[in-house]
């Protein structure tokens, strides 16, 4: 065995990974108790998070800290005050110069980071509908591009179906919408 490996074997078996699971049984559900208006979804803001959760893990003699280090990287660690030992999670802030939207982003990162290091069951709605939102969009085509498959159409060079299925993956205009239904 490697010597990176038996120290992984030892935090397992000593202390770290039984505390976590002790009190990841006693975890369960979050409580959503905020609301998105935005997306109309209720989730657990990251205070509904940190008071079901600190509690058990200081029960286990887990320390649960959430700094945000110098190369921009918020992490989420849970330390064994008894040994040391530690588990992470972090995710890269994005480059944002506003100091109310960073702070947003800040408390955003530490529920998902805290949320993917305990496994929690919480529903994701309002990145989902974010999600599905950017999911359906379609870019749009410029005029200068649709015009210039007008033309193509005129000169006889492209069919009006194969223009239609060309443009099936875009976003159109109600004037590039009306033109078509006179193809």
């Amino acid at each position: 065995m490697k010597k990176d490996e038996v120290k992984e074997e030892a935090v397992r078996v000593s202390g770290l990974y039984p505390k976590l699971h002790a009190a990841k049984q006693k975890i369960g559900k979050v409580v959503k108790n905020a609301n998105n208006p935005h997306f109309k979804k209720s989730y657990a803001d990251i205070n509904a998070l940190v008071e079901s959760v600190e509690p058990l893990l200081l029960e286990q003699g887990l320390l649960l800290i959430q700094p945000i280090s110098a190369t921009g990287l918020v992490s989420t660690l849970i330390i064994d005050i008894e040994t040391g030992d530690k588990v992470e999670s972090s995710m890269r802030l994005p480059e944002i110069q506003d100091p109310q939207k960073i702070g947003s982003a800040v408390t955003y990162y530490r529920r998902y980071t805290l949320q993917s290091l305990l496994s929690l069951q919480a529903e994701d709605d309002d990145a989902n509908s974010a999600s599905a939102t950017v999911k359906n969009t379609k870019p749009t085509i410029t005029q200068e591009r649709f015009d210039n498959g007008l033309t193509q159409i005129a000169e006889g060079k492209l069919t009006p179906e194969a223009f239609k299925q060309a443009l099936s993956g875009f976003q159109l205009t109600d004037l590039q919408t009306k033109s078509l239904l006179l193809l």
